[in-house]
Protein backbone atom coordinates (compact mmCIF):
# COMPACT_ATOMS: atom_id res chain seq x y z
CA UNK A 1 0.00 0.00 0.00
CA UNK A 2 1.64 3.26 -1.01
CA UNK A 3 -1.01 5.25 0.55
CA UNK A 4 -2.05 5.40 4.29
CA UNK A 5 -3.61 8.25 6.22
CA UNK A 6 -4.23 7.88 10.23
CA UNK A 7 -6.56 10.94 11.68
CA UNK A 8 -6.29 11.84 15.05
CA UNK A 9 -8.27 15.18 15.27
CA UNK A 10 -11.77 15.87 15.08
CA UNK A 11 -14.35 18.73 14.93
CA UNK A 12 -15.49 18.57 17.96
CA UNK A 13 -11.84 18.61 19.84
CA UNK A 14 -10.44 20.65 17.84
CA UNK A 15 -13.44 23.57 18.48
CA UNK A 16 -13.46 22.67 22.33
CA UNK A 17 -10.03 23.41 22.43
CA UNK A 18 -10.45 26.22 20.77
CA UNK A 19 -13.23 27.90 22.66
CA UNK A 20 -10.71 26.89 26.02
CA UNK A 21 -7.75 28.61 24.54
CA UNK A 22 -9.88 31.68 23.82
CA UNK A 23 -10.92 31.79 26.94
CA UNK A 24 -7.77 31.07 29.21
CA UNK A 25 -6.04 33.63 26.78
CA UNK A 26 -8.42 36.50 26.78
CA UNK A 27 -9.43 36.40 30.50
CA UNK A 28 -5.57 36.49 31.65
CA UNK A 29 -3.85 39.57 33.17
CA UNK A 30 -1.87 39.73 29.68
CA UNK A 31 -4.06 38.73 27.19
CA UNK A 32 -2.83 36.20 24.31
CA UNK A 33 -3.77 33.81 21.65
CA UNK A 34 -2.05 30.99 20.83
CA UNK A 35 -0.71 31.24 17.00
CA UNK A 36 -1.79 27.62 15.72
CA UNK A 37 -4.83 29.81 15.10
CA UNK A 38 -3.12 32.34 12.69
CA UNK A 39 -3.56 29.41 10.18
CA UNK A 40 -7.20 29.47 8.60
CA UNK A 41 -6.98 29.59 4.43
CA UNK A 42 -6.74 33.48 4.61
CA UNK A 43 -4.14 33.23 7.00
CA UNK A 44 -2.04 30.29 5.42
CA UNK A 45 -2.74 32.73 2.12
CA UNK A 46 -1.20 35.44 3.71
CA UNK A 47 1.80 33.63 5.09
CA UNK A 48 2.48 32.56 1.92
CA UNK A 49 2.64 35.94 0.55
CA UNK A 50 5.33 36.81 3.22
CA UNK A 51 7.78 34.37 2.75
CA UNK A 52 8.41 35.75 -0.63
CA UNK A 53 8.60 39.07 0.55
CA UNK A 54 12.03 41.38 0.90
CA UNK A 55 12.11 41.30 3.87
CA UNK A 56 11.34 37.95 5.41
CA UNK A 57 14.66 35.97 4.94
CA UNK A 58 14.02 32.89 6.69
CA UNK A 59 12.10 30.68 4.15
CA UNK A 60 14.07 31.23 0.79
CA UNK A 61 17.43 31.17 3.01
CA UNK A 62 16.71 27.61 4.55
CA UNK A 63 15.46 26.52 1.05
CA UNK A 64 18.64 27.71 -0.39
CA UNK A 65 20.67 25.98 2.70
CA UNK A 66 19.03 22.95 2.20
CA UNK A 67 19.78 23.02 -1.69
CA UNK A 68 23.49 23.34 -0.35
CA UNK A 69 23.43 20.57 1.95
CA UNK A 70 21.27 17.32 1.22
CA UNK A 71 24.11 16.37 -1.75
CA UNK A 72 26.52 15.82 1.24
CA UNK A 73 24.04 15.06 4.17
CA UNK A 74 22.94 11.75 2.47
CA UNK A 75 26.90 10.62 1.07
CA UNK A 76 26.85 8.70 4.64
CA UNK A 77 23.71 8.46 5.55
CA UNK A 78 20.66 6.99 4.13
CA UNK A 79 17.26 7.08 5.60
CA UNK A 80 14.93 4.77 4.84
CA UNK A 81 11.68 6.80 6.41
CA UNK A 82 11.68 10.26 7.00
CA UNK A 83 8.97 11.95 9.32
CA UNK A 84 8.14 15.51 8.85
CA UNK A 85 6.65 17.28 11.96
CA UNK A 86 4.24 19.84 10.72
CA UNK A 87 4.95 19.52 7.04
CA UNK A 88 2.61 21.59 5.54
CA UNK A 89 2.39 21.51 1.81
CA UNK A 90 5.88 19.50 2.21
CA UNK A 91 7.35 21.20 -1.02
CA UNK A 92 10.55 21.81 1.30
CA UNK A 93 10.83 18.36 1.20
CA UNK A 94 11.29 17.46 -2.14
CA UNK A 95 14.86 18.52 -1.76
CA UNK A 96 15.69 15.98 0.50
CA UNK A 97 13.72 13.21 -0.81
CA UNK A 98 14.85 14.08 -4.76
CA UNK A 99 18.56 12.91 -2.89
CA UNK A 100 17.07 9.95 -1.07
CA UNK A 101 14.88 8.01 -3.76
CA UNK A 102 17.63 8.60 -6.40
CA UNK A 103 17.75 5.65 -8.69
CA UNK A 104 14.42 4.41 -7.39
CA UNK A 105 15.80 3.41 -4.29
CA UNK A 106 12.47 2.61 -1.97
CA UNK A 107 11.41 5.34 1.45
CA UNK A 108 8.66 5.62 3.68
CA UNK A 109 7.41 9.64 4.25
CA UNK A 110 5.56 10.20 7.18
CA UNK A 111 4.04 13.31 7.16
CA UNK A 112 2.42 14.79 10.65
CA UNK A 113 0.64 17.91 10.27
CA UNK A 114 -3.04 19.16 11.60
CA UNK A 115 -3.98 20.36 8.08
CA UNK A 116 -6.15 16.85 6.62
CA UNK A 117 -6.81 18.63 3.16
CA UNK A 118 -3.22 19.88 2.72
CA UNK A 119 -1.62 16.67 3.63
CA UNK A 120 -4.18 14.29 1.13
CA UNK A 121 -3.28 16.70 -1.37
CA UNK A 122 0.60 17.31 -0.94
CA UNK A 123 0.76 13.51 -0.67
CA UNK A 124 -1.48 12.45 -4.25
CA UNK A 125 1.56 14.78 -6.07
CA UNK A 126 3.92 13.23 -3.90
CA UNK A 127 2.97 9.38 -4.74
CA UNK A 128 2.77 10.93 -8.71
CA UNK A 129 6.08 12.29 -8.59
CA UNK A 130 8.47 9.84 -6.73
CA UNK A 131 7.00 6.08 -7.99
CA UNK A 132 9.30 4.51 -5.31
CA UNK A 133 7.42 6.49 -2.31
CA UNK A 134 4.72 5.48 0.31
CA UNK A 135 3.54 8.03 2.34
CA UNK A 136 1.77 7.04 5.69
CA UNK A 137 0.06 10.37 6.98
CA UNK A 138 -0.41 11.73 10.05
CA UNK A 139 -3.11 14.30 10.70
CA UNK A 140 -3.06 15.63 14.03
CA UNK A 141 -0.81 18.01 16.49
CA UNK A 142 2.63 17.80 16.83
CA UNK A 143 2.59 18.71 19.87
CA UNK A 144 0.25 16.12 21.04
CA UNK A 145 0.46 13.72 18.59
CA UNK A 146 3.92 12.15 17.99
CA UNK A 147 3.30 8.96 19.85
CA UNK A 148 0.50 8.20 17.62
CA UNK A 149 4.03 8.31 15.06
CA UNK A 150 4.25 4.12 14.46
CA UNK A 151 7.82 2.78 14.76
CA UNK A 152 10.38 2.54 12.25
CA UNK A 153 10.80 0.39 9.35
CA UNK A 154 14.28 1.13 9.28
CA UNK A 155 16.72 3.74 9.54
CA UNK A 156 14.63 7.13 10.43
CA UNK A 157 15.10 11.22 9.48
CA UNK A 158 12.91 13.47 11.40
CA UNK A 159 12.71 16.90 10.26
CA UNK A 160 11.63 20.12 11.59
CA UNK A 161 12.17 22.94 9.11
CA UNK A 162 10.77 26.15 9.05
CA UNK A 163 12.44 27.47 12.63
CA UNK A 164 9.02 26.44 14.04
CA UNK A 165 10.53 25.40 17.12
CA UNK A 166 11.36 28.86 17.90
CA UNK A 167 7.12 29.42 17.94
CA UNK A 168 7.20 27.34 21.13
CA UNK A 169 8.45 28.61 24.87
CA UNK A 170 11.01 26.58 26.36
CA UNK A 171 8.54 24.55 28.55
CA UNK A 172 7.15 23.61 25.01
CA UNK A 173 10.31 23.04 23.18
CA UNK A 174 11.38 20.48 26.06
CA UNK A 175 8.60 18.23 25.66
CA UNK A 176 8.77 18.45 21.84
CA UNK A 177 12.25 17.69 21.44
CA UNK A 178 11.80 14.70 23.97
CA UNK A 179 9.01 13.52 22.08
CA UNK A 180 10.87 13.53 18.73
CA UNK A 181 13.50 11.97 20.38
CA UNK A 182 10.90 8.76 21.47
CA UNK A 183 11.00 8.73 17.39
CA UNK A 184 14.87 8.28 17.13
CA UNK A 185 14.94 4.95 18.91
CA UNK A 186 18.52 4.04 16.59
CA UNK A 187 22.43 5.81 17.51
CA UNK A 188 21.97 5.85 13.75
CA UNK A 189 18.97 7.88 13.70
CA UNK A 190 19.16 11.86 12.52
CA UNK A 191 17.30 14.97 13.53
CA UNK A 192 17.03 17.88 10.71
CA UNK A 193 16.34 21.55 12.70
CA UNK A 194 16.11 24.46 10.88
CA UNK A 195 16.45 27.56 13.42
CA UNK A 196 16.60 30.96 13.16
CA UNK A 197 19.47 33.01 14.42
CA UNK A 198 20.28 35.65 16.75
CA UNK A 199 21.28 38.63 14.37
CA UNK A 200 20.60 42.41 14.27
CA UNK A 201 17.85 44.04 15.57
CA UNK A 202 16.70 46.35 12.86
CA UNK A 203 16.62 42.89 9.76
CA UNK A 204 14.85 40.86 12.60
CA UNK A 205 12.10 43.68 13.47
CA UNK A 206 11.48 43.93 9.86
CA UNK A 207 11.28 40.45 8.91
CA UNK A 208 7.62 40.78 11.22
CA UNK A 209 7.22 44.25 10.39
CA UNK A 210 7.13 44.66 6.26
CA UNK A 211 6.62 47.43 4.22
CA UNK A 212 3.59 46.42 2.17
CA UNK A 213 1.49 45.83 5.70
CA UNK A 214 1.46 42.10 4.79
CA UNK A 215 2.46 40.70 8.79
CA UNK A 216 0.15 43.47 10.01
CA UNK A 217 -3.18 41.74 7.58
CA UNK A 218 -1.77 38.11 8.87
CA UNK A 219 -1.79 38.89 12.66
CA UNK A 220 -5.17 40.72 12.21
CA UNK A 221 -6.84 37.43 10.30
CA UNK A 222 -6.34 35.86 13.98
CA UNK A 223 -9.64 38.16 15.13
CA UNK A 224 -11.26 36.64 12.23
CA UNK A 225 -10.35 33.18 13.22
CA UNK A 226 -11.84 34.10 16.57
CA UNK A 227 -14.92 35.76 15.30
CA UNK A 228 -16.00 32.86 13.84
CA UNK A 229 -15.03 30.43 16.16
CA UNK A 230 -16.77 31.94 19.11
CA UNK A 231 -19.38 34.33 17.67
CA UNK A 232 -16.85 37.36 18.52
CA UNK A 233 -17.17 40.69 17.23
CA UNK A 234 -13.98 42.06 17.24
CA UNK A 235 -13.31 44.35 14.18
CA UNK A 236 -9.69 43.39 13.70
CA UNK A 237 -9.08 47.23 12.08
CA UNK A 238 -9.39 48.42 15.65
CA UNK A 239 -6.16 46.73 16.72
CA UNK A 240 -2.89 47.96 15.54
CA UNK A 241 0.14 45.19 14.61
CA UNK A 242 3.14 45.57 16.59
CA UNK A 243 6.02 43.24 16.44
CA UNK A 244 9.86 44.25 18.23
CA UNK A 245 12.62 42.32 19.48
CA UNK A 246 13.04 41.48 22.75
CA UNK A 247 16.97 41.03 23.53
CA UNK A 248 16.66 39.25 27.02
CA UNK A 249 14.08 36.62 25.88
CA UNK A 250 16.01 36.40 22.45
CA UNK A 251 12.44 36.37 20.90
CA UNK A 252 10.33 38.45 18.06
CA UNK A 253 7.23 39.36 20.31
CA UNK A 254 3.77 39.75 17.65
CA UNK A 255 1.16 41.94 19.32
CA UNK A 256 -2.40 43.16 18.52
CA UNK A 257 -2.63 46.33 20.33
CA UNK A 258 -6.21 48.50 20.98
CA UNK A 259 -6.26 52.01 19.38
CA UNK A 260 -9.52 52.59 21.36
CA UNK A 261 -11.40 50.97 24.34
CA UNK A 262 -12.79 48.18 22.95
CA UNK A 263 -15.75 45.80 24.42
CA UNK A 264 -15.52 42.56 22.52
CA UNK A 265 -18.56 39.91 23.01
CA UNK A 266 -17.84 35.69 22.77
CA UNK A 267 -20.99 34.83 22.46
CA UNK A 268 -20.25 30.67 22.10
CA UNK A 269 -18.06 31.35 25.52
CA UNK A 270 -20.38 34.09 27.39
CA UNK A 271 -17.74 36.77 27.73
CA UNK A 272 -17.71 40.34 27.25
CA UNK A 273 -13.72 41.25 27.03
CA UNK A 274 -12.37 44.84 27.95
CA UNK A 275 -9.57 46.44 26.51
CA UNK A 276 -8.69 49.55 27.76
CA UNK A 277 -6.66 51.92 24.96
CA UNK A 278 -3.09 50.42 24.37
CA UNK A 279 -3.83 47.27 25.74
CA UNK A 280 -2.96 44.16 23.63
CA UNK A 281 -3.00 40.48 22.64
CA UNK A 282 -0.02 38.73 22.86
CA UNK A 283 -0.32 36.86 19.65
CA UNK A 284 3.57 34.95 18.50
CA UNK A 285 6.71 34.66 19.80
CA UNK A 286 9.77 34.00 17.76
CA UNK A 287 12.72 32.95 19.39
CA UNK A 288 16.12 33.37 17.59
CA UNK A 289 19.07 30.65 18.96
CA UNK A 290 22.79 30.47 19.53
CA UNK A 291 24.70 27.48 18.22
CA UNK A 292 25.51 27.47 22.08
CA UNK A 293 21.64 27.70 22.80
CA UNK A 294 20.80 25.12 20.10
CA UNK A 295 23.08 22.51 21.88
CA UNK A 296 21.97 23.30 25.27
CA UNK A 297 18.26 22.56 23.93
CA UNK A 298 19.07 19.35 22.16
CA UNK A 299 21.19 18.13 25.18
CA UNK A 300 18.01 18.22 27.57
CA UNK A 301 16.37 16.13 25.22
CA UNK A 302 18.87 13.51 25.21
CA UNK A 303 19.94 14.89 21.58
CA UNK A 304 23.56 16.10 20.11
CA UNK A 305 24.28 18.67 18.10
CA UNK A 306 26.50 16.60 14.77
CA UNK A 307 26.80 18.93 11.91
CA UNK A 308 26.17 22.76 12.16
CA UNK A 309 25.70 24.10 8.81
CA UNK A 310 24.85 28.17 8.33
CA UNK A 311 24.38 30.45 5.26
CA UNK A 312 26.89 33.34 4.58
CA UNK A 313 25.37 35.78 6.34
CA UNK A 314 24.64 33.88 9.61
CA UNK A 315 21.35 34.26 9.41
CA UNK A 316 19.93 30.90 9.69
CA UNK A 317 20.55 27.44 10.66
CA UNK A 318 19.89 23.56 9.64
CA UNK A 319 21.11 21.29 12.73
CA UNK A 320 21.75 17.51 11.85
CA UNK A 321 20.97 16.19 15.58
CA UNK A 322 22.03 12.36 16.80
CA UNK A 323 20.92 10.26 19.78
CA UNK A 324 22.82 11.13 22.69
Amino acid sequence: MRYLMEVYTDERAQQQRLEEDVRQGLTARQKSLPPKYFYDRAGSILFERITELPEYYPTRTESTLLGEIVPGLFRDFFPDEIVEIGSGSSEKTRRILDAVSAGGRTVRYVPLDVDRQTIESSAARLIRDYPALSVHAVVGDFERDLPHVRPPSGRRLALFLGSTIGNLDEPARRRLLAGVRGLLPDHRDRLLLGVDLVKDVKILEAAYDDSAGVTRDFNRNILHVINRGVDGNFHPEAFRHRAFYNAAAARIEMHLVADSAQHVKLGRLGLTIRFRPGEGIWTESSYKFTRESVESMLATAGLTLSEWHVDPSNYFALVLAAPA
